[in-house]
């Protein structure tokens, strides 16, 4: 059973990269919260978690532990496959979600995509337990600060990552101000703006 990978990212997929280690490429599927963060080339350690059946072996990869142990316990909820469970923490940090299913706030948890009311009610129930028991921790700054709200990932940065420009490529376009906001525009529109951009560069 493979618990954790080691490797460069090779490749950028929708919901997945493909791992690199020591000449072996591995799917794995990561958040969506993460993916837009996975730089091409670079080296990371993920801990897995294998999902075995009939037909397909699955590989989840998580960088921390607790995103692993947290992932596991969401699929203990009736209905919650992988896949959800997965969406689930690409919607929503583990903070955030433990706060969620301790106050019984299924409105929160409602708004996440594939959740319904009659599965957030399951969740706050089947879960409170589980997830108290957890030792979750909110990442602070040296001082003990509580860290900034991390920036929403650009999908742009994904997309032109997955037609193989490069990092530097895609920084320039990012602070060329030739791209309008995620706010101001669809991401088909700034995708076409974008190429338009690099279209006419050197």
């Amino acid at each position: 059973m493979i618990s954790l990978l080691r490797g460069k990212a090779a490749f950028l997929h929708a919901d997945s990269i493909t791992l690199d280690v020591n000449g072996v490429g591995y799917l794995v599927h990561i958040s969506k919260m993460e993916l837009p963060e996975i730089i091409l080339d670079q080296e990371y350690t993920l801990q897995i978690s294998t999902i075995v059946r009939e037909d397909a072996i699955t590989l989840f990869g998580f960088q921390t532990s607790e995103q692993r142990e947290v992932f596991d316990i969401l699929r203990s909820v009736n209905k919650v496959g992988p896949k959800l469970a997965m969406g689930i923490l690409g919607s929503i940090s583990v903070p955030d979600l433990a706060s969620a299913v301790q106050s019984k706030n299924t409105v929160t948890l409602s708004k996440i995509p594939g959740i319904g009311k009659k599965t957030a009610e399951r969740m706050c129930l089947e879960l409170k337990n589980k997830l108290s028991g957890l030792a979750i921790t909110i990442p602070t700054t040296a001082g003990g600060l509580p860290m900034p709200e991390r920036k929403k990932p650009d999908p742009l940065q994904l997309a032109l990552a997955q037609l193989d420009y490069r990092k530097s490529e895609i920084d320039v376009v990012l602070s060329s101000g030739a791209v309008p906001s995620m706010e101001e525009a669809s991401i088909e529109e700034r995708l076409r703006a974008a190429l338009s951009f690099l279209a006419k560069q050197p």
